[in-house]
This record gives structure tokens, sequence and C-alpha cells, in this order.
């Protein structure tokens, strides 16, 4: 029997409470989600990169109803929990914002991030405080009606802002404001993702997928790290292989990538429903 979307939420909860850190991994469509949920992972989420990408545009353009349409296909192909980047909650009003959360749930999806990047990368990166807190709690008003695990995160270390006191300062208001869990892409080192953990109560996200600025899962528990997101990365490696394949087809008119060990597992295995 399929799982409800109650189930889904409190497993997606409990694994927050584990002994340690869990590695939930992006998919960017049905079939990488089943592969990815038959390899063992406990939980999927969603990139907006990635999902960008897919739909052959560049992230930030894509509109809140092929979101939720591409995250909904995703949900329905399996019974793990899945949370999904929802960027800004594609509004700047916070009613907009609680709007895209019930939406999501509507979907399929028992978990979302809002975030306090603005998609004006020049003039405005970043919600001013009053306003990201304004938007996030919205978010949460609308996640405590539904199976839903609210993430409150902070774009402001990807957006050149990288005063750690000032991100500190708004996760903890976003924990005040009942975010169930806390995250802020780009940090640095490992000491400022302990400065952050030690900061807040509720668990944080450390997202993988940054060059030089991404560690081990052992050396994101011992920092205080609770879940592990892997942002675009699954989905770039993909790419790669596939990008590095058609360059031998063109370039060199030869198929070797066929016997390489990379494409030789049999996907079906991982597809059964």
């Amino acid at each position: 029997m399929a799982a409800t979307q109650s189930d889904k939420a409190a497993r997606f909860r409990a694994l927050h409470q584990g002994p340690g850190a869990f590695v939930i991994a992006n998919a960017w469509d049905a079939g990488a989600t089943k592969v990815l949920a038959g390899l063992g992972f406990k939980a999927i989420a969603t990139s907006s990169g990635a999902q960008a990408n897919v739909l052959g545009k560049r992230d930030g353009q894509v509109s809140r109803e092929e979101a939720l349409a591409h995250c909904g296909a995703i949900a329905a192909a399996t019974d793990l929990p899945v949370s999904a980047d929802l960027e800004r909650g594609y509004f700047d009003e916070p009613s907009a914002v609680a709007e895209t959360i019930r939406l999501a749930a509507g979907v399929g999806l028992v978990g979302g991030s809002i975030e306090d990047a603005t998609g004006d990368r020049v003039s405005k990166p970043i919600y001013d405080f009053s306003l990201a807190v304004e938007r996030v709690t919205a978010a949460v008003e609308a996640a405590r009606k539904l199976p839903f695990v609210l993430t409150g995160r902070s774009e402001m270390f990807l957006r050149g802002q990288t005063n750690l006191d000032e991100l500190i300062k708004r996760l903890q208001a976003f924990e005040k404001a009942g975010a169930d869990v806390l995250m802020a892409p780009g940090l640095p080192d490992l000491a400022s993702v302990k400065a952050v953990c030690s900061a807040v109560s509720k668990p944080f996200n450390f997202m993988v997928g940054i060059r030089g600025k991404s560690f081990s899962v052992a050396e994101l528990e011992a920092a205080g790290v609770r879940r592990i997101s892997l942002a675009t990365s699954l989905y770039r490696a993909a790419m790669a292989g596939m990008i590095e394949a058609a360059h031998e087809v063109k370039d060199k008119g030869t198929f070797g990538y066929l016997d390489r060990s990379v494409v030789t597992p049999d996907l079906s295995t991982y597809m059964q429903s």
C-alpha cells in the first residue's frame, strides 16, 4: 500500500533526529528518482538548477506552475519523502509564498525550502531582513496546517554577502519563526559550518556541490550537520558523462564509452515499482 503524505512527512522528520547526518539525494526527473531510491537513499530532494536545465531553461526562469508539475512527477515516482527546492516561493509577497507551500503539498511534496534570494542578482540579490523573516513566517504558517517540513534558507554567502554574524542572525530569526530545518549554501569552511550549527537548535542542512567548499559526511557530522543535500552535483556528473560520450562519437567516430564501467549497470534493476 502506498505511503500517505503524513507517513512520509513523519519519516522525513525522523531522519533529522537520527544518530548522525543523513544524505538527501537530489533527483532531476522520475527516472533518476527511482535509481536513487533503488540505491538506498532514504529521502529525495529536487534541485532548482537541475530542474531548470531539464526544462531547457536557466536556473530562476522556471514558473511556479512548471516547477510544481516537475516536482509532482518526482514525488509520484517514489514512496520516499520528497522535499523541493522552492527557491523564493516564486513571488515576493508572503501570502504568495504561503500559497506556494499549500500547492507544493498538493502535488505530493512533504518538504521544501524558502530562501531569501530575490532573483535579482545585480541590484538587490537578498531580501531585507524583515521581509525575509516575514516570508519564512508565512511559509511556516502554511506548513503547520499540512504534513510539510519547512526549511528556512539564506543565500547570503552565494550572493556575495559573507558576513557570518549576519547570516546567523537570519537563520536564528527563521528558527524563531518556526522553520523546521535551516540551510545556508556556500559556507567556506568547516569552522563556519560548526559556528552556524552551534548557533541554532534546529537541524542544519549543508549543501554539497561547490568545489573546494564540500566536505565528507564524517566531517560534516562532527561539525553538527544533520542533513546533507547534493544540489545539482549528481545531475552535473550525469551530464558530464553524456557530454564526454557525445564528444567521442562526434569528434572521433568511436563508441568506447559503451565499454566503460560507468554505463554498464542495468538501470532497469532500479526501476522496479
